[in-house]
């Protein structure tokens, strides 16, 4: 397979199959159905590894440094690394129901960012990623707690209610949650930091270089916004003493998904501004003549 020939509809519509095939099995269970989905989430994963190399060869950029578009495949393509690494290990675990829904998410709405590398990358490479790392691997952790917190309220519901775990939707045990989801969220926010001040950093550079950067702009404002929230809950999870991990769940859910909200809001106004026309100067009046 040509690496060029891959697009996105190829994966997209693997990863589609795979969690069709994964919520069949809440009406039967069985052998056969579980393969198939690993099967084709693995030829998607495939195809969106090519994908990514193409991009990558085509923008002479690491994935992560060559556009938005490229970023949120990136992102979709850890958590999807994740949960085929899980099903491997431990096939009754049913993880695709939480993660495959997340990882459609990022690449249906891949199409819609901006597809063109930003100028300072050609400046600060090494910089830029580093920057580019340190922020999507936190983002990543932080919409993984999202996923964990969910597994978190499912079993809990389900304990407090004394029902049995049926055989389609088989999760860790509610102590093991708890401490995925700290971790998760101790781990991501760090990395977030470390995105956000490198990214200050590249702004301070970038005022000496052919492509300066406001640091008064939406999308700066909207990062650090999307910072100020993480690293509340990172405090109050360090600071809370015996909280209750329902609590932390609910909380960490409202934080991520405050996040993805304004993560959506930027997405698309960065992309509106690439559409936007630049506006032409008047034509010069004066001094012509025939």
């Amino acid at each position: 397979m040509a690496l060029d020939k891959v697009s996105l509809f190829c994966f997209l519509a693997s990863y589609t199959v795979a969690l069709a095939l994964e919520l069949s099995q809440f009406v039967r269970r069985g052998l056969v159905a579980q393969m198939a989905t690993m099967l084709f989430g693995l030829a998607g994963f495939i195809a969106h590894t090519s994908y990514l190399l193409a991009r990558s060869q085509q923008h002479d950029l690491p994935p992560l440094l060559s556009s938005t578009h490229d970023w949120m495949l990136v992102s979709a393509w850890l958590t999807m690394a994740l949960y085929l690494g899980i099903q491997l290990w431990n096939p009754r675990l049913s993880i695709g129901i939480f993660s495959l829904p997340l990882v459609l998410i990022l690449v249906g709405i891949a199409p819609f960012t901006s597809r063109t590398p930003i100028p300072q990358v050609f400046q600060m490479r090494w910089w830029t990623m580093f920057h580019a790392a340190s922020y999507s691997l936190g983002i990543v952790g932080v919409l993984l707690a999202l996923l964990v917190s969910l597994m978190f309220l499912i079993q809990h519901y389900r304990l407090k209610n004394k029902q049995s775990e049926p055989l389609s939707l088989h999760l860790f045990s509610l102590e093991r949650l708890a401490r995925l989801n700290w971790w998760l969220i101790v781990v991501s926010v760090p990395l977030q930091t470390v995105g956000m001040v490198t990214g200050l950093y590249m702004i301070h550079l970038s005022k000496s270089g052919n492509h300066p950067v406001d640091l008064m702009s939406i999308t700066v404002g909207l990062n650090a916004t999307v910072w100020i929230v993480m690293a509340l809950l990172f405090g109050w999870i360090l600071g809370a003493k015996n909280t209750a991990g329902r609590i932390v769940a609910w909380r960490t859910i409202v934080s991520c998904l405050y996040m993805m909200l304004t993560l959506a809001v930027l997405l698309i106004g960065q992309q509106d501004a690439i559409h936007t026309p630049v506006p032409q100067p008047p034509p010069d009046t004066q001094g012509g003549g025939a």
